[in-house]
Protein backbone atom coordinates (compact mmCIF):
# COMPACT_ATOMS: atom_id res chain seq x y z
CA UNK A 1 0.00 0.00 0.00
CA UNK A 2 1.08 3.60 -0.61
CA UNK A 3 1.53 5.21 2.78
CA UNK A 4 2.66 8.67 1.70
CA UNK A 5 -0.80 10.12 2.27
CA UNK A 6 -1.83 10.81 5.87
CA UNK A 7 -5.61 10.87 6.23
CA UNK A 8 -6.89 13.88 8.15
CA UNK A 9 -9.17 13.51 11.19
CA UNK A 10 -8.86 9.73 10.87
CA UNK A 11 -9.87 8.69 14.40
CA UNK A 12 -12.52 11.42 14.61
CA UNK A 13 -14.15 10.40 11.31
CA UNK A 14 -14.25 6.71 12.22
CA UNK A 15 -15.62 7.51 15.68
CA UNK A 16 -18.31 9.79 14.24
CA UNK A 17 -19.65 6.96 12.06
CA UNK A 18 -19.09 4.05 14.45
CA UNK A 19 -20.87 5.92 17.25
CA UNK A 20 -23.93 6.48 15.09
CA UNK A 21 -27.03 4.84 16.57
CA UNK A 22 -27.33 2.26 13.77
CA UNK A 23 -23.73 1.02 13.75
CA UNK A 24 -23.35 1.15 17.53
CA UNK A 25 -26.50 -0.96 17.92
CA UNK A 26 -25.25 -4.53 18.36
CA UNK A 27 -28.51 -5.92 16.98
CA UNK A 28 -28.00 -4.52 13.49
CA UNK A 29 -24.25 -4.98 13.01
CA UNK A 30 -24.61 -7.89 10.60
CA UNK A 31 -26.36 -5.65 8.05
CA UNK A 32 -24.02 -2.66 8.06
CA UNK A 33 -23.22 -0.88 4.78
CA UNK A 34 -20.80 2.07 4.84
CA UNK A 35 -19.72 4.27 1.92
CA UNK A 36 -16.33 5.98 1.76
CA UNK A 37 -16.92 8.43 -1.07
CA UNK A 38 -13.26 9.35 -1.53
CA UNK A 39 -10.90 6.37 -1.24
CA UNK A 40 -7.72 8.39 -1.85
CA UNK A 41 -5.02 6.06 -0.56
CA UNK A 42 -7.35 4.08 1.66
CA UNK A 43 -6.60 5.46 5.12
CA UNK A 44 -10.20 5.99 6.17
CA UNK A 45 -11.40 2.84 4.41
CA UNK A 46 -8.78 0.67 6.15
CA UNK A 47 -9.62 2.17 9.55
CA UNK A 48 -13.32 1.54 9.01
CA UNK A 49 -12.63 -2.06 7.99
CA UNK A 50 -10.74 -2.57 11.26
CA UNK A 51 -13.69 -1.27 13.27
CA UNK A 52 -16.56 -3.00 11.49
CA UNK A 53 -17.77 -6.59 12.02
CA UNK A 54 -17.13 -9.47 9.59
CA UNK A 55 -20.53 -9.23 7.91
CA UNK A 56 -20.31 -5.49 7.22
CA UNK A 57 -19.70 -4.02 3.75
CA UNK A 58 -17.75 -0.96 2.63
CA UNK A 59 -18.19 0.59 -0.82
CA UNK A 60 -15.50 3.12 -1.74
CA UNK A 61 -15.43 5.50 -4.70
CA UNK A 62 -12.65 7.36 -6.49
CA UNK A 63 -12.23 9.03 -9.88
CA UNK A 64 -8.44 8.64 -9.80
CA UNK A 65 -7.03 5.56 -11.55
CA UNK A 66 -3.96 5.59 -9.28
CA UNK A 67 -6.26 5.38 -6.26
CA UNK A 68 -8.16 2.52 -7.89
CA UNK A 69 -4.87 0.63 -8.37
CA UNK A 70 -4.10 1.04 -4.65
CA UNK A 71 -7.62 -0.05 -3.69
CA UNK A 72 -7.28 -3.26 -5.68
CA UNK A 73 -4.47 -4.31 -3.33
CA UNK A 74 -6.95 -4.60 -0.45
CA UNK A 75 -7.83 -8.25 0.03
CA UNK A 76 -11.00 -8.11 2.08
CA UNK A 77 -14.33 -9.62 0.96
CA UNK A 78 -16.19 -6.83 2.74
CA UNK A 79 -14.66 -4.17 0.47
CA UNK A 80 -15.75 -2.97 -2.97
CA UNK A 81 -14.05 -0.22 -4.98
CA UNK A 82 -15.92 1.73 -7.66
CA UNK A 83 -14.18 3.85 -10.31
CA UNK A 84 -16.64 6.73 -10.30
CA UNK A 85 -17.43 9.98 -8.52
CA UNK A 86 -19.27 9.83 -5.21
CA UNK A 87 -21.78 12.11 -6.93
CA UNK A 88 -23.07 8.91 -8.55
CA UNK A 89 -23.24 6.83 -5.37
CA UNK A 90 -27.01 6.48 -5.61
CA UNK A 91 -26.43 4.40 -8.76
CA UNK A 92 -24.64 1.75 -6.67
CA UNK A 93 -26.85 1.44 -3.58
CA UNK A 94 -30.56 1.48 -2.82
CA UNK A 95 -32.42 4.27 -1.08
CA UNK A 96 -32.23 4.06 2.72
CA UNK A 97 -29.81 1.10 2.64
CA UNK A 98 -26.64 2.75 4.00
CA UNK A 99 -25.59 3.07 7.67
CA UNK A 100 -22.88 5.70 7.28
CA UNK A 101 -21.21 7.86 4.61
CA UNK A 102 -17.84 9.61 4.75
CA UNK A 103 -16.62 12.21 2.25
CA UNK A 104 -13.02 13.43 2.55
CA UNK A 105 -12.85 16.23 -0.02
CA UNK A 106 -9.96 17.78 -1.92
CA UNK A 107 -6.86 16.03 -3.22
CA UNK A 108 -4.48 13.52 -1.69
CA UNK A 109 -0.78 14.07 -1.01
CA UNK A 110 0.36 11.65 -3.78
CA UNK A 111 -1.63 13.62 -6.34
CA UNK A 112 0.25 16.77 -5.35
CA UNK A 113 3.62 15.05 -5.01
CA UNK A 114 3.54 13.34 -8.43
CA UNK A 115 4.64 16.03 -10.88
CA UNK A 116 3.12 14.39 -13.94
CA UNK A 117 -0.39 14.91 -12.51
CA UNK A 118 -0.01 18.69 -12.81
CA UNK A 119 -1.56 19.63 -9.46
CA UNK A 120 1.50 21.30 -7.93
CA UNK A 121 2.87 24.72 -8.85
CA UNK A 122 6.13 23.75 -7.14
CA UNK A 123 6.90 20.80 -9.44
CA UNK A 124 7.44 20.94 -13.19
CA UNK A 125 4.87 18.85 -15.00
CA UNK A 126 2.20 18.93 -17.69
CA UNK A 127 -0.70 21.23 -16.84
CA UNK A 128 -3.25 18.45 -16.43
CA UNK A 129 -4.99 18.42 -12.99
CA UNK A 130 -7.64 15.85 -13.97
CA UNK A 131 -8.46 13.35 -11.25
CA UNK A 132 -9.73 10.96 -13.90
CA UNK A 133 -7.00 11.10 -16.54
CA UNK A 134 -9.17 9.15 -19.00
CA UNK A 135 -11.88 11.77 -19.14
CA UNK A 136 -12.32 15.45 -19.97
CA UNK A 137 -10.09 18.40 -20.83
CA UNK A 138 -6.74 19.04 -19.19
CA UNK A 139 -6.23 22.52 -17.75
CA UNK A 140 -3.78 23.30 -20.57
CA UNK A 141 -6.36 22.30 -23.20
CA UNK A 142 -9.04 24.42 -21.56
CA UNK A 143 -6.77 27.47 -21.30
CA UNK A 144 -6.02 27.11 -25.03
CA UNK A 145 -9.60 28.01 -25.95
CA UNK A 146 -11.44 29.62 -23.02
CA UNK A 147 -12.30 33.35 -23.39
CA UNK A 148 -10.90 35.82 -20.89
CA UNK A 149 -14.33 36.29 -19.26
CA UNK A 150 -14.67 32.57 -18.54
CA UNK A 151 -11.14 32.25 -17.18
CA UNK A 152 -11.76 35.29 -14.96
CA UNK A 153 -15.01 33.78 -13.65
CA UNK A 154 -13.38 30.44 -12.81
CA UNK A 155 -10.38 31.93 -11.01
CA UNK A 156 -12.49 34.45 -9.11
CA UNK A 157 -15.32 32.08 -8.19
CA UNK A 158 -13.38 28.92 -7.29
CA UNK A 159 -10.15 30.54 -6.12
CA UNK A 160 -11.53 33.73 -4.55
CA UNK A 161 -8.59 35.45 -6.28
CA UNK A 162 -8.92 39.25 -6.44
CA UNK A 163 -6.45 39.46 -9.35
CA UNK A 164 -8.50 37.01 -11.45
CA UNK A 165 -9.09 39.40 -14.36
CA UNK A 166 -5.43 40.37 -14.60
CA UNK A 167 -4.37 36.71 -14.51
CA UNK A 168 -6.91 35.79 -17.20
CA UNK A 169 -5.74 38.68 -19.41
CA UNK A 170 -2.12 37.56 -19.03
CA UNK A 171 -3.01 33.96 -19.96
CA UNK A 172 -4.88 35.05 -23.08
CA UNK A 173 -2.09 37.45 -24.06
CA UNK A 174 0.43 34.59 -23.88
CA UNK A 175 -1.93 32.42 -25.89
CA UNK A 176 -2.16 35.03 -28.62
CA UNK A 177 1.65 35.01 -28.79
CA UNK A 178 1.56 31.23 -29.27
CA UNK A 179 2.90 30.75 -25.73
CA UNK A 180 -0.15 29.41 -23.88
CA UNK A 181 1.04 27.77 -20.63
CA UNK A 182 1.53 24.04 -21.05
CA UNK A 183 3.32 23.22 -17.79
CA UNK A 184 2.72 23.91 -14.11
CA UNK A 185 5.78 26.12 -13.72
CA UNK A 186 4.92 28.16 -16.81
CA UNK A 187 1.52 28.98 -15.33
CA UNK A 188 2.91 29.56 -11.83
CA UNK A 189 5.50 32.00 -13.21
CA UNK A 190 2.86 33.84 -15.23
CA UNK A 191 0.64 34.21 -12.17
CA UNK A 192 3.56 35.33 -9.97
CA UNK A 193 4.30 38.11 -12.47
CA UNK A 194 0.73 39.38 -12.16
CA UNK A 195 -0.04 38.90 -8.45
CA UNK A 196 2.10 41.57 -6.84
CA UNK A 197 0.82 41.29 -3.26
CA UNK A 198 1.23 37.98 -1.51
CA UNK A 199 -0.54 36.52 1.51
CA UNK A 200 1.88 35.55 4.25
CA UNK A 201 3.15 32.02 3.71
CA UNK A 202 1.18 31.51 0.49
CA UNK A 203 2.54 31.18 -3.04
CA UNK A 204 0.87 33.68 -5.41
CA UNK A 205 -0.25 30.76 -7.64
CA UNK A 206 -2.10 28.95 -4.83
CA UNK A 207 -5.56 30.36 -5.47
CA UNK A 208 -5.33 30.06 -9.27
CA UNK A 209 -4.25 26.41 -9.12
CA UNK A 210 -7.01 25.66 -6.60
CA UNK A 211 -9.60 27.29 -8.84
CA UNK A 212 -8.53 25.47 -12.00
CA UNK A 213 -8.40 22.11 -10.21
CA UNK A 214 -11.88 22.56 -8.71
CA UNK A 215 -13.31 23.68 -12.05
CA UNK A 216 -11.73 21.03 -14.28
CA UNK A 217 -12.89 18.24 -11.93
CA UNK A 218 -16.36 19.70 -11.24
CA UNK A 219 -15.63 19.31 -7.54
CA UNK A 220 -18.31 21.64 -6.17
CA UNK A 221 -20.96 20.28 -8.54
CA UNK A 222 -20.02 16.75 -7.46
CA UNK A 223 -20.24 17.77 -3.81
CA UNK A 224 -23.75 19.16 -4.20
CA UNK A 225 -24.89 16.05 -6.07
CA UNK A 226 -23.13 13.78 -3.57
CA UNK A 227 -24.82 15.40 -0.57
CA UNK A 228 -28.24 14.93 -2.18
CA UNK A 229 -27.42 11.31 -3.03
CA UNK A 230 -26.18 10.67 0.51
CA UNK A 231 -29.39 11.98 2.06
CA UNK A 232 -31.37 9.62 -0.16
CA UNK A 233 -29.18 6.58 0.61
CA UNK A 234 -28.88 6.94 4.39
CA UNK A 235 -31.20 4.96 6.64
CA UNK A 236 -33.00 6.95 9.34
CA UNK A 237 -30.49 7.16 12.18
CA UNK A 238 -27.46 6.86 9.89
CA UNK A 239 -24.68 9.45 9.85
CA UNK A 240 -22.97 11.57 7.21
CA UNK A 241 -19.48 12.98 7.90
CA UNK A 242 -17.86 15.42 5.45
CA UNK A 243 -14.26 16.69 5.75
CA UNK A 244 -13.59 19.85 3.77
CA UNK A 245 -10.42 21.88 3.29
CA UNK A 246 -11.50 25.30 2.11
CA UNK A 247 -14.33 27.74 2.60
CA UNK A 248 -16.19 27.01 -0.65
CA UNK A 249 -16.62 23.32 0.19
CA UNK A 250 -17.39 23.95 3.86
CA UNK A 251 -20.02 26.56 2.99
CA UNK A 252 -21.86 24.10 0.73
CA UNK A 253 -21.82 21.39 3.43
CA UNK A 254 -22.88 23.79 6.20
CA UNK A 255 -25.74 25.23 4.16
CA UNK A 256 -26.93 21.77 3.09
CA UNK A 257 -27.02 20.57 6.69
CA UNK A 258 -28.80 23.71 7.86
CA UNK A 259 -31.37 23.57 5.06
CA UNK A 260 -32.32 19.98 5.91
CA UNK A 261 -32.22 20.48 9.66
CA UNK A 262 -34.79 23.28 9.47
CA UNK A 263 -38.54 22.84 9.20
CA UNK A 264 -40.37 25.65 7.41
CA UNK A 265 -43.87 26.36 8.79
CA UNK A 266 -46.10 28.86 6.93
CA UNK A 267 -46.49 32.02 9.00
CA UNK A 268 -49.76 32.24 10.94
CA UNK A 269 -50.59 28.54 10.56
CA UNK A 270 -51.81 27.11 13.91
CA UNK A 271 -49.64 24.02 14.51
CA UNK A 272 -49.20 22.17 17.80
CA UNK A 273 -45.61 21.20 18.65
CA UNK A 274 -46.41 17.49 18.55
CA UNK A 275 -47.77 17.92 15.00
CA UNK A 276 -44.64 19.59 13.62
CA UNK A 277 -42.97 17.64 10.81
CA UNK A 278 -39.56 16.20 11.66
CA UNK A 279 -36.50 17.67 9.95
CA UNK A 280 -34.51 15.41 7.62
CA UNK A 281 -31.20 15.91 9.44
CA UNK A 282 -29.98 16.51 12.95
CA UNK A 283 -26.66 18.37 13.05
CA UNK A 284 -24.33 16.47 15.37
CA UNK A 285 -21.41 18.86 15.34
CA UNK A 286 -18.25 20.27 13.81
CA UNK A 287 -14.74 18.89 14.46
CA UNK A 288 -11.35 20.46 13.75
CA UNK A 289 -7.92 18.80 13.94
CA UNK A 290 -5.98 18.97 17.19
CA UNK A 291 -2.83 21.05 17.50
CA UNK A 292 -0.89 17.78 17.63
CA UNK A 293 -2.33 16.56 14.33
CA UNK A 294 -1.64 19.91 12.66
CA UNK A 295 1.97 19.86 13.88
CA UNK A 296 2.44 16.33 12.52
CA UNK A 297 0.48 16.91 9.30
CA UNK A 298 0.32 20.58 8.19
CA UNK A 299 -2.22 19.62 5.48
CA UNK A 300 -4.75 19.18 8.29
CA UNK A 301 -4.57 22.87 9.24
CA UNK A 302 -7.62 24.01 7.26
CA UNK A 303 -9.73 20.85 7.68
CA UNK A 304 -13.26 20.91 9.13
CA UNK A 305 -15.45 17.86 9.57
CA UNK A 306 -19.20 18.36 9.83
CA UNK A 307 -21.37 15.46 11.03
CA UNK A 308 -25.14 15.08 10.67
CA UNK A 309 -27.62 12.30 11.30
CA UNK A 310 -30.60 11.29 9.17
CA UNK A 311 -33.79 11.76 11.13
CA UNK A 312 -36.65 10.83 8.82
CA UNK A 313 -37.56 9.21 5.55
CA UNK A 314 -36.81 11.39 2.56
CA UNK A 315 -38.48 10.86 -0.79
CA UNK A 316 -36.23 10.19 -3.78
Amino acid sequence: MNNTHRPVLLAEAVTALINGPLISDQNTKSNIVVIDGTFGRGGHTQALLKNLPPAARIISFDKDLDAIAVAKQINDPRFTIVHDSFAQMDQYASAESVDGILLDLGISSPQVDEAHRGFSFRREGPLDMRMNTKHGFTVAEWLEQAPVEEITHVIKTYGEERFAFQIAKAIVAKREEGLSPKTTTQLATLVANVVRTREAGQDPATRTFQALRIFINRELEDLELGLKAALKLLKPGARLAVISFHSLEDRIVKQFYQAHARVEIPRGLPVREKDLPQSALEIIGRVKPSELEISENPRARSAIMRVAEKRMEVSA
